[in-house]
């Protein structure tokens, strides 16, 4: 069974935001979850398909180097993480002269794709 991994870190996205995204494209086939990911309308959804050429990148790269033929289009989505990763704080100035806490959030990626 071929199965490829890419990652993807610090990603400037809350970890909340990108599994919403994350959600829609786990279980399905390479091809399916490209063209879910193509016309979805989320600020995660160009970084995420880029991730998940790249697993397809790493796939092919492993069938070529062992000399077997996979169709990675016929591939699933197998497993895809989303974890928090850190976050900055940054300060605003608040009523009354009080500093307001920012929490700039990122999160890192894990997708893994197996057939």
């Amino acid at each position: 069974m071929a199965m490829a991994v890419a990652k993807l870190s610090n990603l400037g996205m809350s970890a909340r935001k990108v599994r919403l995204v994350a959600d829609l494209i786990r279980g399905k086939k390479v091809a399916a979850a490209r063209d879910t990911l193509r016309f979805t309308v989320k600020g995660c959804a160009e970084p995420m398909r880029k991730l998940l050429d790249s697993a397809v990148a790493n796939a092919n790269h492993a069938a070529s180097e062992t000399r077997q033929r996979i169709d990675t289009d016929e591939m699933l989505v197998s497993e895809i993480m989303v974890n928090e990763g850190r976050t900055l704080n940054r300060f605003w100035s608040g009523p009354r002269g009080r500093a307001m806490r920012i929490r700039k959030r990122s999160c890192h990626i894990e997708l893994t794709i197996a057939g």
